[in-house]
């Protein structure tokens, strides 16, 4: 048979392999069934944990830096840069990944080190920064955010405010124009699979708030912060100097930014970002796989893996492998999903754009796949690598 040539694309397995590990693995399986295959490993991220490491495998340059965390502690972060884009990952500095002993911070935890991230690439040569947002620990709106980026948040005694969505609360006013000067150009394009509105049941802190520990009273306190937040960002929107508006490329919109889809991702950092960057907002997977030049490997390829830890309802809503299986659908090349675990049916992997997925807890049996989920990814590699030789076989015979 003619030795095929098989895109290896999978998001990370969340807590146990990057994206770029579990791309070698499932590779390592396909080779030893078909050794001498054109094998192209294509690591892939929607925006979340991984999506620096993406870019990374893709050509971008890392750039390591010191940040403050999501506590203000300081962490060793990174970003990646080609030419005059940048690829900032929010979880690099302030993402739950980056609590000390992980110990959740709900009310108190920043956005700012993610500004540091954003001012560094801009140092850097930045011109056009895509900026993922998902895995946050905070919940303040994209408030540290801007104030590493030069905006001043004070108090009604003209005292700069703490850190953290409850210090919001005592929110008078924003002093932004450091940060429109300094940012005027740069383009600033936010990758999420998010669609939340900033505020209310479907919003940051109702939503996501208890994801990062906070109990129904603190989402009550944090909703009432990002409240303040957005009434005062609205209210202070014509102090901002002409020829760019605090609501960036929507002013005069009768549309709030804390009411458009995507201000409440990443515990209202989205928020943060459009209103004083005027950043647009794109479904992270979509423009990390135009970033990553994911197409360019699908001509002449028989067949795409993809995966992450768990298809679920969660994977049809934009997750990396449906976006995946989305670009080879439209490249016409079959796709498989390889996972920890199957939780659709396989009318909703057929629709999804998967003629078959693997479940690693289907070939761990009694076994935790977790527990060494690389040599199950490998075992993966081996059954769909034998799948598809016995699919060209048959071709053969007929």
């Amino acid at each position: 048979m003619t030795l095929p040539t098989i895109v290896v694309a999978p998001d990370k397995f969340k807590g146990t392999l990057t994206a770029t590990e579990a791309a070698g693995c499932i590779a390592d399986g396909i080779l030893t069934v078909l050794p001498g295959a054109d094998v192209r490993r294509v690591p892939v991220a929607d925006g979340g944990d991984g999506t620096v490491d993406a870019a990374v495998a893709a050509g971008f340059r890392r750039v390591r830096t010191r940040v403050a965390g999501p506590t203000g502690l300081a962490v060793d972060a990174s970003f990646a840069v080609r030419g005059t884009t940048a690829v900032v990952e929010l979880a690099e500095a302030s993402g739950l990944v980056r609590l000390p002993g992980n110990v959740a911070a709900p009310l108190t935890a920043s956005s700012y080190g993610v500004g540091q991230l954003v001012a560094e690439a801009v140092r850097a040569g930045a011109r056009r920064v895509v900026l993922g947002l998902g895995g946050s620990a905070c919940t303040d709106g994209g408030a540290g955010m801007v104030q590493a980026l030069g905006g001043r948040l004070l108090d009604v005694d003209g005292i700069e405010l703490p850190p953290g969505g409850a210090a919001l609360r005592l929110l008078h006013r924003v002093d932004a124009g450091n940060v429109l000067r300094r940012y005027a150009g740069v383009e600033v394009i936010i990758a999420s699979d998010v669609d939340n509105p900033l505020l209310g049941p479907e919003g940051a802190s109702a939503v996501y708030g208890p994801q990062k520990g906070a109990s129904p009273e603190d989402v009550r306190v944090l909703e009432s912060g990002l409240a303040r937040w957005a009434d005062v960002v609205a209210r202070d929107a014509p102090a901002v100097p002409p020829g760019r508006s605090l609501l960036g490329p929507r002013a005069g919109t009768p549309q709030r930014i804390a009411d458009l889809p995507g201000a409440g991702a990443a515990g209202g950092v989205g928020f943060g970002a459009l209103a004083f960057l005027g950043a647009s907002v794109r479904p992270g997977i979509d423009l990390l796989l135009d970033l990553l030049g994911f197409d360019a490997h699908l001509p002449g390829a028989e067949l795409v893996v993809t995966g992450e830890g768990r298809l679920d309802r969660q994977t049809l809503n934009g997750k990396a492998p449906v976006g995946v299986a989305a670009a080879a659908r439209r490249a016409g090349v079959p796709a498989v999903a390889v996972c920890g675990r199957v939780e659709l049916t396989d009318e909703q992997l057929h629709a999804a754009g998967f003629v078959r997925a693997y479940s690693l807890e289907d070939l761990a049996g009694d076994a935790d796949p977790r527990v060494d989920a690389g040599s199950y990814l490998r075992e993966a590699g081996v059954r769909l690598a034998h799948d598809l030789a016995a699919v060209d076989a048959m071709e053969v015979a007929r």
